[in-house]
């Protein structure tokens, strides 16, 4: 059996935490690890579990691995996705690549960004799923429900197939709240958990009788793919032409053989600072608090500070959330609607919709610290032993003060070292690269001066990481 992890997701609902470029799977929001490291951990103790193969947007592949190697865990490959095709397209890439091996496993596919909080019964369920996969069914895992949920699909069991597992009757779309109340009592319905088993080779041919535009273009996009480290990139044009599209929709709901499996395991999707406020533990006042918060006379609020200070008083039933460059004040039950904030940041061409002031890299991280006309200002931390790209701008000159380790600096055809509390000037139109040569830290401060100081006005000539 092969994990399958899905990164794709956005978390807009998250906003300001969660944001395009770093999403809420790639975050702690619960506990000291992120989501997607979470989401591997659960998977130690099943028998016969192979390496896990992830699919996530390009952008994010640096971040996916890196937090892999944290935890001491390696993946098959991450597929990469050079765009949004939804779930159908990133599992049929996933199935390709298990079957390229030439054995055709068990997928059990699961999405980054999930919380369980009883691992045993969510192994104890996979384990019962295997049974029903192995005998040709595609596996829907149905989390029992504990609520009248409005925001979640349903699933409707029919005929008993085994012990704890019965044939799909009906997938349901999200109910009002009468609906719900009636999915509640009845006990025949689950929510729709986005958690699956099927062998590989079954999910292709349900693909191809249901939907064989998204494989035919998914094959097209594998057999263009390029191997690079531990990343697979399919061909993006193919790709690209591929339909949008849920496996729910895709499959589940047409196949006739989607049977479910239900899971009782304290499972959430964190899909909004609501759902977080639930799972986590608050204090004696219904408060969830995380970072330097102080509070008077408040209740049922949820405060997360960053960098700074945050106080509340006399106030009840807020979310508010302050990052570095973005503070978000909202009623608690409003907050499903921060993703109509994202959207309109996005209308406005803000870049506080799509990253935070604190840029990771794959060879460390830049904070922009402070911008004015014609002059940006940022703080650059490069891991040891890393490197920037071999580059060169053509509308910016820059500064480069060094204020902890040692820099090896290429500029034009010089090279040359320096150290805390020296400086080099980077001219216009300079070919120049950024190496930290030492055992610690490379930290230094980075004055940009001239026209224009977009991200995009870099021309890279050599990059170790396989930028263009």
């Amino acid at each position: 059996m092969i994990p399958v992890i899905l990164c794709g997701g956005t978390g807009s609902r998250l906003w300001p935490l969660s944001r395009e470029a770093y999403p809420k799977q790639f975050l702690p929001l619960i506990g000291s690890e992120t989501m997607l490291q979470a989401t591997v951990r659960r998977l130690e103790g099943i028998q016969q579990l192979q390496a896990p193969i992830l699919v996530c947007n390009e952008e994010h592949r640096f971040a996916a691995a890196e937090q892999l190697q944290e935890i001491g865990h390696g993946a098959q490959t991450i597929l990469l996705e050079p765009c949004a095709r939804n779930t159908a397209p990133a599992i049929a890439l996933a199935a390709l690549a298990a079957l390229e091996a030439g054995e055709d496993p068990l997928l059990l596919v699961l999405p980054a960004d999930h919380v369980v909080a009883d691992v045993t019964a969510f192994q104890k369920a996979a384990q019962t799923a295997q049974t029903l996969a192995g005998l040709g069914h595609l596996v829907t895992f149905g989390i029992v429900p504990t609520r009248a949920e409005t925001g979640y699909g349903y699933i409707r069991r029919g005929e008993v197939l085994a012990a704890e597992a019965w044939r799909v009757a009906e997938f349901v779309e999200k109910p009002d709240t009468n609906t719900a109340e009636s999915y509640l009592a009845g006990g025949e319905y689950s929510w729709n958990s986005g958690m699956f088993l099927f062998r590989a080779s079954r999910y292709l041919e349900e693909l191809k009788e249901h939907r064989s535009d998204i494989l035919d273009a998914c094959r097209r996009a594998f057999e263009g793919a390029v191997r690079d480290l531990d990343f697979t990139r399919v061909d993006g044009e193919a790709f690209a032409a591929c339909a949008k599209e849920s496996v729910d929709y895709a499959v589940m709901e047409p196949t006739e053989s989607a049977a479910v499996v239900p899971m009782d395991a304290g499972w959430s999707d964190v899909g909004s600072w609501l759902g977080l406020w639930e799972l986590a533990e608050r204090d004696a006042d219904d408060n969830l608090l995380q970072g330097d918060v102080l509070l008077q006379d408040s209740e049922s609020c949820l405060v997360r500070a960053e960098s700074r200070l945050v106080s509340l008083l006399g106030v009840k039933d807020l979310v508010v959330v302050d990052t570095d460059d973005a503070l978000l004040i909202a009623e608690k039950q409003r907050v499903q609607d921060v993703k109509k904030l994202v959207s309109s940041l996005k209308r406005s061409g803000r870049s506080e919709a799509r990253r935070h002031r604190k840029v990771d890299r794959p060879w460390g991280y830049y904070d922009s610290i402070d911008a004015g006309p014609r002059f940006q200002v940022k703080r650059i931390v490069v891991k040891p032993g890393q490197q920037l790209s071999l580059q060169m701008h053509h509308h910016r000159a820059e500064h480069w003060i060094v204020v902890r380790g040692t820099a090896k600096v290429t500029r034009g055809d010089e090279e040359l070292l320096i150290t805390e509390n020296q400086s080099t000037y980077i001219p216009l139109g300079v070919v120049h690269r950024l190496e930290n040569p030492g055992t610690i830290p490379l930290e230094l401060i980075e004055v940009q001066s001239g026209s224009y100081l977009g991200e995009d006005d870099i021309v890279r000539f050599d990059d170790d990481y396989g930028r263009g």
